[in-house]
């Protein structure tokens, strides 16, 4: 089980941006969660496998809301915790 956090920049807030990175998450096998934060940036914690884990982050990198573009993307690795769902946090 491989778990990491990622902050994400860009236009990534009022365009679906944590719906459509639930929904990535759950195609790729991956729990955790994502929300926004208040600079304008979004969190996620995010773990699984780590094939669909690289997967699940390739879409992240690349927006996986079709109105969001990324700006910035940085990534820390992170102990795992017990998720048992991919979740958005408010």
């Amino acid at each position: 089980m491989e778990a990491v956090k990622i902050r994400v920049r860009g236009l990534v807030q009022g365009v679906g941006f944590r719906y459509c990175t639930t929904i990535a998450a759950q195609d790729c096998h991956i729990k955790g969660i994502v929300r926004n934060e208040i600079d304008g940036s979004v969190y996620i914690e995010a773990q699984g496998e780590e094939k669909n884990l690289e997967k699940f982050i390739a879409k992240v990198k690349q927006s996986p809301s079709p109105s969001g573009r990324v700006d910035s993307f940085e990534m820390k690795e992170m102990e795992p915790k017990e998720y048992t769902r991919f979740s958005i946090n408010y």
